[in-house]
């Protein structure tokens, strides 16, 4: 193993221990962690794979990803904080990628999560969307087109699944971003916003 190598592993295992260490709602929320931030920065400059959304390299973009940290936050869990009194919980949030069937956009992307509300259940938000890397192969240009809701247990009754509520977004309404991927290997990705918010994301794994 070279030296590089045995150093990325060693940084990858103190990130995770890190982030497992916090609370899932308190990693996912806006919130200060400059220690964990700091070991994303020296993982960034051990990455492994200079150009992740090259075409080349889609079999390791590709596929399910959980998100276990978000330094900032997201823009779900940010409009939680400032819009709604109540506790929800994060049960889950994750980013579905795969090879889109469009020729003008090779990336077709799905971000959903799974909050708890008090007294109701689950309710399940996806957000459909798409990725056009730039040239260079690291950022790409993001921009979502449908949005989805749907109670997916209620009042504590699982598979009691109320019909989904889904939205388009016109034209004229859509917004694109900014999207960085700074790294990227088998089993670890690390995301980057327009405005320098940090994300951790891990694969998942079909048991």
């Amino acid at each position: 193993m070279s030296v590089n190598a045995s150093s990325r592993t060693q940084l990858k295992t103190n990130l995770l221990q890190q982030i497992q260490q916090l609370d899932q709602q308190e990693a996912l929320r806006p919130s200060s962690h400059p220690e964990i931030d700091q070991l994303i920065y020296q993982l960034e400059g051990l990455n492994p794979i200079s150009q992740p959304l090259h075409e080349t390299h889609r079999p390791t973009l590709l596929g399910t990803w959980q998100l276990v940290y978000a330094s900032r936050g997201t823009v779900v869990t940010r409009r939680i904080e400032e819009n709604l009194p109540l506790p929800v919980e994060i049960r889950r949030l994750w980013q579905r990628l795969t090879a889109s069937p469009q020729d003008n956009t090779p990336i077709a992307a799905e971000n959903g999560v799974v909050l708890t509300l008090p007294l109701m259940g689950e309710i399940t938000a996806i957000a459909q969307g798409s990725w056009q890397p730039y040239e260079e192969a690291e950022s790409a240009n993001v921009s979502f087109s449908a949005f989805s809701l749907q109670p997916t247990r209620f009042l504590g009754v699982n598979g009691f699944n109320l019909p989904k509520l889904t939205l388009s977004v016109l034209d004229f309404f859509r917004r694109e971003a900014l999207w960085i991927t700074p790294y990227l290997d088998d089993d670890l990705r690390l995301g980057r916003g327009a405005t320098g918010n940090l994300f951790v994301f891990r694969r998942e794994t079909l048991l």
